[in-house]
C-alpha cells in the first residue's frame, strides 16, 4: 500500500491533504525558532530527517510555520502585478510550502509508525487545520484567476512536456477543490472538508485502540498449538508488556482474516479470534461506527456541492478508471470466475474436513470463516506434501530482503543497496540502505521498518519523507513498513510466504519512488491515481515466486543449503490454490466501499445500519458467501475511512490488471533482464505523472490492459474464456 498524501482532488501543491489558515492580515504568522529542527532543510544525506533532533513538540509550531510561509508564498503570486506566466504563476506555486512539506511527511511517517499519545492528539488537532489552509489555497479567487488565465492560453505557451501537464494539473486541481463555485458554496465547502480531516483522525485513533484492545488473551499456552515458537514467545511478550504476565497475547492486524489462523489447531480460540477481528469497532468506547456514518453523510454532501452525484463519482473522476460505472463493469468481468474458483475451493475445504471426521468418527464440522485458512494450509500439506512450518526455515528475513528483494531490482535495473548504520533512526528496528545506480551514481535513502509495534499501524505501507525532484535538487527518501511479530532476541526471523510477498510489494512501491526522474515534486514518484499506484508495486510481486529469484533466495537459515528443487515446486504449484478466496475477499471490500460512496446524503446509512447496508450491497454483487467474508468490513477499513482510497479500494484489482499484463510481457520478452527492466523505468517507473497513467501503460503495453493475464496467473481464467479489455479514461 502506498500511504495517502492528499486527501481531496489529488496533490495539493506540497501540501497535506487532510487541517484555520495560519496568519490574517490582523493577526502575523508565526514564525519558527531557528533551533526547531525543521526550520531548515536537514543536513543529512538525501535530507533525511535528523529523528535524534525532533521532538514532539516540534511537530505544531512547525506546521503552523508552514502553513503562514506558504500563505505568504501564494499572497506574493496573487500580489504580482506582472501579467500571469509560467514562472510568476505555475511554477512560483510549485515552489511554495517547503517548511510544511518537510513537517507534513515526517509527521505523517511517525504517526503511523511510532506513535504516542501527543502525536496521536496532534493528529485530531492539525488535520482540520490542514483542510482548511489547503482551501485558503485552491479556493483563492485570485490565484485561480491566474492559473485559469494560463490554462486558458496554455497553448501558446510553448511549455515542454512536463511543465504543460504541471499546469494541467493544477488547473485540474482548483476546479475540482471548487475554485469555480459561488463563494455561500466556498464557505459550506470549507466546512465540510474541515469536518471530514476531524471525522478522518477521529477513525485513526478509534480504530489504533479498537485493535489494541480486542486483541485476545490466552491463558494457556497448550491453546496455541500449532504456532511457531517464535509467535509463542512474541504473543507473551505482548502480553507482559501489557501487564498480563504468564498470559498471551494474540494482536490484530488490519485485515478480516487474521494469519495465525492458518497455524491454530485450537478451533474454539481459531473462532475467537475471527470474532475479536470482525467486531472491532462495533460499540463501546472505541466504536466507529458512528463517525463512519457521520463521514460517509459529510462526503456526499461535498460531493453535490461541487456537482459530483456521489463521492465515488467525484474521487474517480481523477482516477485511471473514471467513474464508478467502469469500475462496476471491472468488478462484474471478474465476479464470476472468482467466484467459482472460491466454490471449488470450498468444496475441497469441505471434503478434506469430511475425512479427517470420518477417520476420528465423529461428525465433520462444517467449514466456517475461521477455519478457511487453516485447512488451506492442511489441504496445501497433504495435496503438495509440505506446511507452513516446513518452508518458514528458507524465509529467513536479511536473506529474503539481500538476496531476493535487492536481488531483482538490482537484475532488473541495476541498482545496489548498501546499509548505513550511522544515520538517526526513529527506532532500533529501523534500517537504513543508500541506494546506487548502475553506473555509482547517488540515488536514494531506503528506510525499512518491518516489526510490529502496538504504537504502529498495521499492515504494510511505502511512504516517502523526501520526495524526488530536479527543481529542488532532491534525491528520495523512501519508506517501507510491515508488522512482522519480532521474536525474542537471538532468534531468527522467519517468514511466511505471505510476508514474502509483502516485502516484494512494498518494495515495488519504493521502487516506484527511488527511480523517479522528473522535474517536479508534485508530478514525482508515486504521485499517481490510487488505481494506477498499485500497479508497479503488484507487478514487484512475480518476482517473489519467479523460479530463478526464488532459487536465490530461499535458503535455511542453519545450513545456508537452498530449499530442495521438490518442496519449491510445491511452493509455487501451492500459490494458486485458495486465490479463489483471496481474490473473492478483495472484491468483497471493494463492492462494499464503492456502494457506501455512491450514496446521496439521505441514503448513507446510520451507523446502526451499517453492516445490513455491507450485506445487501454484497448480495446484489453475488459476493455474499458464507465462507468468505470481505478482506475489510467497514468498521476497521482504514484504507477508505482513515486513508486516503476511499471509493477507489478497486485500485489494487484495477493496478492488478496492469501488473499481471506487465509480468505476461516481461515473459515474453525474456524475463527478468537488464533490457526489460530499462523499458519499464524508462516508459514507467521514472515517469511519475508527467503523462496521464492510461497513456503511459499503453504506451508501454502496446494496447487496453487485459483481464486475461491476470486470471491466467491465479488459475482462474475459465476454458475458452476470450481476453477482456478494460478502457481507462485519460
Amino acid at each position: 500500500m502506498r500511504t495517502a498524501i492528499a486527501a481531496w482532488a489529488a496533490i495539493t501543491f506540497g501540501v497535506s491533504g487532510v487541517a484555520a489558515a495560519a496568519g490574517t492580515a490582523d493577526q502575523p504568522p508565526a514564525s519558527l525558532a531557528a533551533d526547531n529542527p525543521f526550520a531548515a532543510p536537514s543536513k543529512l544525506p538525501y535530507g533525511m530527517p535528523a529523528f535524534d533532533r525532533i521532538k514532539d513538540g516540534d511537530f505544531l509550531p512547525a506546521f503552523e510555520a508552514g502553513m503562514a510561509e506558504q500563505l505568504r508564498e501564494v499572497r506574493a503570486i496573487t500580489a504580482n502585478p506582472a501579467a500571469p506566466n509560467f514562472g510568476n504563476t505555475s511554477l512560483a506555486l510549485e515552489r511554495s510550502g517547503q517548511l510544511l512539506i518537510r513537517v507534513r511527511e515526517t509527521f505523517t511517517n511517525l504517526n503511523a509508525s511510532n506513535s504516542d499519545d501527543a502525536l496521536d492528539k496532534l493528529d485530531g488537532e492539525i488535520q482540520p487545520r490542514l483542510a482548511a489552509h489547503n482551501d485558503a489555497i485552491n479556493l483563492d479567487p485570485a490565484l485561480f484567476a491566474r492559473i485559469d488565465a494560463l490554462y486558458r492560453n496554455r497553448k501558446h505557451l510553448l511549455l515542454d512536456s512536463e511543465s504543460y501537464q504541471l499546469l494541467m494539473r493544477q488547473h485540474h486541481i482548483m476546479v475540482s477543490a471548487g475554485a469555480q463555485l459561488p463563494e455561500a458554496a466556498k464557505v459550506r465547502l470549507r466546512a465540510c472538508n474541515t469536518e471530514i480531516a476531524g471525522l478522518m483522525a477521529r477513525f485513526r485513533l478509534s480504530l489504533l485502540k479498537a485493535n489494541n484492545d480486542s486483541a485476545v488473551v490466552v491463558d494457556s499456552e497448550a491453546e496455541l498449538d500449532g504456532l511457531p515458537p517464535a509467535e509463542i514467545a512474541a504473543a507473551a511478550e505482548a502480553a507482559t508488556a501489557r501487564g498480563l504476565k504468564g498470559k498471551w497475547l494474540l494482536i490484530l492486524v488490519n485485515t478480516t482474516t487474521q494469519p495465525m489462523l492458518a497455524e491454530l489447531g485450537n478451533r474454539a480460540l481459531r473462532e475467537r479470534l475471527y470474532r475479536a477481528s470482525v467486531n472491532r469497532g462495533i460499540g463501546g468506547v472505541n466504536d466507529t461506527t458512528a463517525t463512519i456514518a457521520r463521514l460517509l453523510r459529510v462526503r456526499a454532501e461535498r460531493a453535490r456541492i461541487l456537482g459530483f452525484k456521489s463521492h465515488a463519482a467525484a474521487m474517480l473522476d481523477d482516477e485511471t478508471a473514471g467513474t464508478p460505472a467502469a469500475v462496476d463493469a471491472m468488478l462484474r468481468q471478474l465476479t464470476p470466475a472468482v467466484r467459482a474458483g472460491a466454490g471449488r475451493e470450498a468444496v475441497v475445504l469441505q471434503q478434506f474436513i469430511d475425512r479427517q471426521a470420518a477417520a476420528a468418527g465423529c461428525k465433520p464440522e462444517r467449514l466456517q470463516p475461521w477455519d478457511w485458512d487453516f485447512y488451506t494450509a492442511q489441504v496445501r500439506k497433504a495435496s503438495y506434501d509440505y506446511d507452513l512450518a516446513e518452508v518458514r526455515p528458507y524465509f529467513e528475513l536479511n536473506r529474503v530482503l539481500q538476496d531476493g528483494v535487492f536481488y531483482a531490482a538490482h537484475e532488473l535495473y541495476g541498482i545496489s543497496f548498501h546499509e548505513r548504520t550511522e544515520l538517526p533512526v526513529y527506532h532500533p528496528d529501523v534500517r537504513v540502505f543508500e541506494v546506487f545506480d548502475a553506473d555509482d551514481k547517488p540515488l536514494a535513502l531506503f528506510v525499512a521498518d518491518y516489526f510490529a509495534r502496538s504504537n504502529k499501524q498495521g499492515g504494510a505501507w511505502m511512504d516517502n519523507l523526501v520526495d524526488q525532484s530536479h527543481l529542488f535538487g532532491q534525491l528520495p527518501v523512501i519508506t517501507n513498513n510491515l508488522n512482522i511479530p519480532k521474536p525474542p532476541a537471538g532468534e531468527p526471523v522467519l517468514l511466511s510466504f505471505d510476508d514474502v510477498n509483502s516485502l516484494f510489494h512494498e518494495m515495488g512501491h519504493a521502487l516506484h519512488g527511488m527511480l523517479s526522474n522528473v522535474q517536479y515534486r508534485s508530478l514525482s514518484g508515486t504521485l499517481t491515481p490510487n488505481d494506477f499506484v498499485e500497479y508497479p508495486s503488484q507487478f514487484n510481486e512475480m518476482w517473489q515466486r519467479e523460479p530463478a529469484v526464488l532459487a536465490h533466495y530461499a535458503r535455511h537459515y542453519q545450513t545456508g543449503a537452498p530449499i530442495p528443487d521438490a518442496l519449491l515446486r510445491k511452493v509455487i504449484a501451492a500459490q494458486n490454490f485458495n486465490q479463489g478466496y483471496v481474490y473473492t475477499e478483495r472484491l468483497a471490500a471493494a463492492v462494499i466501499d464503492l456502494a457506501l460512496h455512491e450514496v446521496t446524503p439521505a441514503q448513507a446509512p446510520a451507523a446502526k445500519d451499517i453492516g445490513e447496508f455491507e450485506r445487501a450491497a454484497l448480495r446484489k454483487a453475488g459476493l455474499a458467501l458464507p465462507n468468505v467474508p470481505p478482506r475489510y468490513h467497514a468498521g476497521y477499513f482504514r484504507h477508505i475511512f482513515g486513508d486516503d482510497y476511499s471509493a477507489r479500494y478497486y485500485a489494487y484489482t484495477w493496478s492488478e490488471v496492469l501488473a499481471r499484463d506487465t509480468g505476461e510481457w516481461m515473459h515474453r520478452h525474456g524475463g527478468l533482464t537488464r533490457a526489460n527492466g530499462e523499458v519499464l523505468r524508462e516508459q514507467i517507473l521514472a515517469r511519475g505523472r508527467t503523462q496521464e497513467p492510461g497513456m503511459l501503460f499503453r504506451n508501454f503495453y502496446g494496447r487496453e490492459p487485459e483481464v486475461g493475464p491476470l486470471l491466467d496467473y491465479y488459475g482462474l481464467k475459465p476454458a475458452q474464456e476470450p481476453a477482456k479489455k478494460l478502457k481507462s479514461a485519460d
